[in-house]
């Protein structure tokens, strides 16, 4: 189990903010503050129009509750609560890893998002790791299809409802094993990540999973991590979402030790242009503005040595 590293010492007054709408600082002092982190959420919220529904912790305490308990469209960010009913299942030794899924061609979405509608060589089979690792970096929507193979709609609602969540779920169809992504509250996606990473979710193996594939630099790049380096990209596991008029993104941020600090569920619709869904959209703006923020907010005096990307070149 991995603890919350401790609260940053309080300063005095808030930090004043910067030309970009954000915090001041670099991660120490008055940057820290919470209520800098509530002024860059609701200066770069307001900026970027429509309405939102968020939660933000830092080292366990809120910093921004805002909606928290609207029920609101998850999208893609609801893959995650899914990956977590697949490797319940792992866990429980009812499916493994390994096992292989047929890719057919009435199974694969020809639209959206991912890599399997691209490859045009249909059947095929892939394992369940890579279904899972699919589903969770370039959110392919087909993998969501072959997760309901191995684990299907009522059968995901139910463990998460067991686990906790009943307002995070997915919504069945008439065929067993496929479901649209369905709702969440801020909250409920909050508090699944918190669990996730203080390890009261999965084994400590499945757990290490996930929050590996989250964190790796195939995971979305396009919102919160924008603005990053690549070993500063490696310390926010991450999932967005984003369909008709929202841009959703959700994760956590560990500190430099590795200790999960910060957690961020923000949920937006009805931002201007609907039709953008590029890193231009306003709400993918204020999320990249507000990653920045997030990452100085989160101490970094005890670094690692340890190699976080390492590039191939094939061979």
């Amino acid at each position: 189990m991995v603890g919350f590293a401790p609260a940053a010492a309080a300063t005095p007054a808030p930090a004043d903010p910067d030309p970009r709408g954000g915090i001041s600082g670099t991660g120490h002092g008055p940057a820290n503050h919470p209520s800098g982190l509530a002024d860059a959420y609701r200066r770069q919220t307001r900026k970027a129009g429509g309405t939102w529904e968020s939660v933000i912790s830092l080292a366990g305490t809120d910093v921004v509750a805002e909606r928290a308990d609207d029920l609101v469209e998850a999208y893609s960010v609801n893959k995650v609560a899914v990956a977590v009913a697949v490797l319940d299942k792992v866990d429980r030794g009812l499916i493994s890893l390994t096992q292989r899924v047929e890719v057919t061609a009435d199974i694969v979405i020809p639209t959206g998002d991912g890599i399997l509608p691209l490859d045009g060589a249909y059947p095929s089979s892939v394992t369940v790791g890579h279904v899972l690792a699919l589903l969770l970096t370039v959110s392919d929507d087909t993998a969501v299809r072959l997760c309901g193979l191995v684990c299907p709609a009522l059968e995901v609602n139910q463990i998460l409802v067991d686990k906790g969540f009943p307002k995070t779920q997915v919504v069945p169809v008439a065929n067993p094993n496929r479901f649209y992504l369905g709702k969440t509250t801020p909250r409920e996606t909050h508090n699944l990540l918190q669990a996730l990473a203080q390890g009261n979710l999965l084994t400590p193996s499945s757990t290490a999973y996930l929050l590996h594939i989250l964190r790796s630099q195939a995971a979305h790049t396009d919102g919160i991590r924008r603005e990053m380096s690549s070993d500063e990209r490696a310390r926010v596991a991450t999932k967005a979402g984003w369909f008709n008029d929202g841009r959703n993104e959700a994760g956590i941020v560990f500190d430099s030790a590795d200790h999960p600090t910060l957690i961020y569920a923000l949920f937006c619709q009805g931002a201007p242009n609907p039709d953008d869904f590029g890193g231009t959209h306003p709400a993918v703006r204020a999320r990249a503005a507000l990653g920045r923020r997030f990452l100085e907010a989160v101490p970094t005096t005890a670094l690692t040595t340890t190699t976080t990307y390492t590039p191939a070149n094939g061979g």
